[in-house]
């Protein structure tokens, strides 16, 4: 046991360093938006530092007006009429932006007329799945939007005073279901949450309960945030992602193991130790919100430890955790800001999307879990499920971490 203990461990260590690497569910995006006029446009462009460091860029040195970050996303984001290439009229300059983001406002003219055309290259050298979101704004379109990648870089715009027709709509209801069946596939920590919670499900009632409990959650917040309603804090949301990872998959190894005091008492320290350092104005986190932690945690445990039917708690988590997790998936569509009459679409696909790439990994995980659990008298099932906690607690343990230290 000791050696297996020992293993565990060096594992979920392995684990967090290898995390290093790990883009958990933030996939690189970018934003533009265009006031369309006969005779060009003003734009404002907003990429993220992190991105901009995969091209060696200097966040002081080149990120003020007129600096290579600023020439480089004003040349990536182009802009066509009649065929002809619109120029720069005017250098970018810096506008404030959230941090880690910059922001630009540039304007270029046009000398040809007819049809425009909107081109994106931003990233695509060194992120081929990058996502680019534009937006536009023109008399004769009202405002628009639609999600640029490698496979459709470029998007054709109405001519100003022609009807808007089917070619140059924005994304559509199936757009932005494929948008989210991506978005939950490349969603590491999103992914690596089901599947610790899938880990110690033992019937297709427990995971139906499981599943549904996360999925009205987050459906409830993702609609929330998108609407304006809530809008937590970013920084502080995506270390409660890695934290309800840690917590889920620490759970299934403490269950596992024989439900000792050992784990519960080792959160709770970890979150009043992190409380304490937020006191001392370390990290992202507020120490009120990590004091909060640590009692649920406490608690938690000592239901758990107590309780005849571990499942239906298990699933009152999945709910509590589906809340936090449904902000995660509500950045993508809150950064773009759709008006009312294309909000409801985009939400719905999107929403759509992720449920339907999330019940994709549900219908391949479990029935191999299922399968183990038949062989050799459940044992391979019971290695999957201690290797796989462990592997999971060490991912969630270092985003935690990592996202609330900031």
């Amino acid at each position: 046991m000791r050696r297996r203990v020992a293993a565990l461990c060096v594992l979920g260590l392995a684990s967090a360093m290898l995390a290093t690497t790990t883009g958990a569910h933030t996939r690189s995006t970018s934003y533009s938006s265009w006031s369309l006029s006969p005779d060009g446009a003003v734009v404002q462009g907003r990429v993220s530092l992190l991105d901009l460091s995969r091209l060696a860029f200097d966040p002081e040195l080149d990120a003020g007006s007129g600096g290579r970050a600023a020439r480089y996303i004003a040349e990536r984001l182009s802009l066509e009429r009649g065929g002809l290439p619109c120029t720069l009229a005017e250098l970018p300059v810096a506008l404030p932006a959230a941090e880690g983001w910059l922001r630009f406002r540039w304007r270029v003219e046009c000398e040809a007329s007819g049809p425009a055309r909107l081109r994106s290259r931003l990233l695509l050298d060194v992120a081929p799945s990058h996502l680019h979101f534009a937006r536009i704004e023109g008399e004769a379109s009202g405002v628009l939007e639609r999600v640029l990648t490698e496979a459709e870089p470029s998007w054709e715009l109405p001519a100003e005073g022609a009807a808007v027709d089917a070619n140059v709509q924005g994304t559509d209801l199936a757009g932005y279901v494929e948008l989210g069946v991506e978005h939950i596939l490349t969603g590491w920590d999103h992914l690596a949450f089901l599947v610790a919670l899938l880990l110690l499900a033992r019937s297709l009632g427990e995971v139906a309960a499981l599943v549904t409990a996360f999925t009205v959650a987050h459906s409830v917040t993702l609609g929330l945030a998108v609407l304006g309603v809530v809008r937590p804090e970013a920084a502080a949301v995506e270390a409660l992602i890695g934290f309800s990872i840690a917590l889920v998959a620490a759970e299934n190894g403490w269950l596992l193991a024989g439900r000792g005091r050992g784990v519960p008492l080792a959160v709770t320290g970890s979150l009043l130790l992190l409380a304490l350092c937020s006191v001392l104005g370390v990290g992202v986190v507020s120490a009120l919100t990590l004091g909060g932690l640590a009692l649920f945690s406490a608690c938690h445990f000592a239901l758990l430890d107590r309780a005849r039917r571990p499942a239906r708690l298990r699933a009152a988590v999945a709910f509590a955790f589906g809340l936090v997790h449904g902000f995660g998936f509500a950045g993508v569509l809150a950064e773009m800001a759709l008006p009312t009459g294309r909000l409801v679409p985009a939400l719905f696909g999107f929403n759509l999307g992720v449920e339907l790439g999330q019940l994709g990994i549900v219908a391949l995980v479990w029935p191999l879990l299922m399968l183990l659990a038949r062989l050799g008298e459940g044992g391979p099932h019971r290695a999957v499920s201690e290797w796989g906690s462990a592997t999971v607690c060490g991912l969630g343990t270092y985003w935690f971490f990592l996202r609330a230290l900031g």
